[in-house]
């Protein structure tokens, strides 16, 4: 298998690490494959632990005041508890599942502007190192990529995708952050929203999607945001008229129309559909990130 190979090396002296992660996008919810090598350094070292993170760059704040950093959102351990001799070569196999919130970087293999990558923690001698960074691919759902797709048929044109450290407020949202990608209004929908926010937060049952409209200041109202939620199962993804499904969402998103909230699945389940409600509200607020 061919992997893709970022280097680090842990201190001067010490071993060198280097990351392999199989080539191609993995999925939200996924399996993640690669090897970790290690190559001794002048003398013998004592490796108590190898853990690798899972990183991505967040932005927080608003305003002048935002600014972006590493956001470590998921680790797992792959390796420890023996002895690497100088020039000492060492692989380490690794299988790991990525969280089902993990933000899309690509669609269609063409990059989105999301950073995701997985970094290597070396634990040697009582002390801890970070190495090298390994970009991480992932791509969408069955579910994420037909929404995309029907949202570019309807007319709406992609802008930008970018990661927001906090909460959307009444949903399972788990992870500290958020991605929203951005879109230009399909000309029938020109008068009514100056941009939409898709977010997508998958779970093992399905996902919810969320859309946020940036809705024109009129004659005797000013401009707010107008926020409307859905939820769909993973199954029955290619039977569905998807085009015709995400016009009947942005209808309602324009016209502020809604039901009230049905919780998303969780668990292992089937086939999920539901809807929630739509309102004149904006996301929860964001806080200060833990950053790493």
């Amino acid at each position: 298998m061919v992997f893709e190979r970022p280097r680090g090396s842990i201190g001067t002296g010490g071993p060198t690490v280097d990351t392999y992660l199989a080539p191609g996008p993995v999925l939200p919810g996924g399996r993640l494959v690669g090897e970790v090598l290690l190559k001794g350094g002048r003398t013998a070292f004592d490796i108590e632990q190898i853990t690798l993170e899972l990183t991505a760059r967040v932005e927080s704040g608003t305003g002048d005041g935002e600014h972006e950093g590493a956001v470590i959102f998921d680790r797992f351990k792959v390796g420890g508890g023996f002895r690497l001799d100088g020039d000492e070569e060492c692989s380490l196999p690794f299988t790991a599942t990525l969280p089902w919130e993990t933000p899309v970087t690509e669609l269609h293999g063409q990059p989105l502007g999301t950073v995701l990558g997985v970094r290597t923690e070396l634990g040697v001698a009582g002390a801890k190192d970070r190495g090298a960074f390994a970009p991480l691919r992932v791509g969408p759902l069955p579910v994420q990529e037909a929404v995309l797709e029907a949202l570019g048929q309807l007319g709406f044109g992609f802008t930008s995708a970018d990661l927001e450290y906090g909460r959307i407020g009444g949903t399972g949202q788990r992870l500290p952050f958020y991605q929203e990608i951005e879109l230009t209004p399909a000309p029938r929908y020109a008068h009514t929203m100056r941009e939409i926010e898709v977010t997508f937060l998958a779970n093992a049952g399905g996902v919810e999607i969320v859309l946020e409209a940036d809705k024109p200041r009129g004659f005797f109202s000013a401009g707010h945001d107008a926020l409307t939620r859905f939820a769909v199962g993973h199954a029955g993804v290619e039977g569905r008229d998807w085009k015709a499904e995400v016009d009947g969402w942005m209808r309602q998103l324009a016209a502020g129309r809604g039901t009230r909230s049905v919780p998303a699945p969780h668990g292992p389940g089937g086939a999920y559909d539901g809807r929630a409600d739509t309102g004149e509200h904006g996301r929860a607020p964001l806080s200060s990130p833990n950053r790493k």
